[in-house]
């Protein structure tokens, strides 16, 4: 009887311990962010994208990314029939999205933008993966605004913000 009080004792323990590490890891990322010349890392989807007298505004939903061993707890814990079913998350990331609330952000002009999948062609047949393409600024509010073959809006970004505006604009490949 005791043998079996173990085997559930271990997964509840292995998951207060991820709960723990990924508290430990998210007070320091913040700590970090406000002793670095005010810098911010954040996870968005991006809502807007628009330019006006020259000044680029980025409209996002911000969301929690996971990967591996942390993606896997979150998951089990939000949702454990699923989990238990298929033992962990499909493709090595999920998403947290809480709060449907919108912030806008002042883009940069010279801020850095890395792709890993859009359309070049306007042929659903001709897309691919370029990984860690760069962009314009002004090439990817075009890109942004093109939704026929592939909607720009539906991938996660990992948007970097120094001193009040966005330097850096990254989009997160989801399979």
């Amino acid at each position: 009887m005791l043998k079996n009080k173990n085997v559930y004792l271990f997964p509840v323990l292995v998951l207060l311990f991820l709960s723990l590490v990924t508290t430990a890891s998210t007070t320091m990322k913040t700590a970090e962010a406000q002793s670095s010349d005010h810098i911010q890392h954040l996870t968005v989807y991006i809502h807007a994208l628009e330019t006006n007298k020259g000044q680029t505004t980025l409209t996002g939903d911000e969301i929690t990314w996971y990967e591996g061993a942390a993606a896997d707890a979150i998951f089990a814990e939000r949702e454990p029939e699923a989990a238990a079913e298929i033992g962990g998350v499909p493709d090595g990331y999920y998403i947290v999205n809480d709060s449907d609330s919108l912030t806008s952000y002042p883009v940069a002009p010279d801020a850095k933008v890395t792709m890993q999948i859009y359309d070049h062609t306007g042929n659903i047949e001709e897309l691919d993966i370029n990984w860690n393409e760069a962009l314009s600024l002004q090439q990817f509010t075009q890109e942004f605004a093109k939704t026929d073959v592939f909607d720009l809006s539906q991938s996660p970004y990992h948007i970097t913000i120094q001193n009040g505006q966005i330097v850096s604009i990254v989009q997160q490949y989801t399979p």
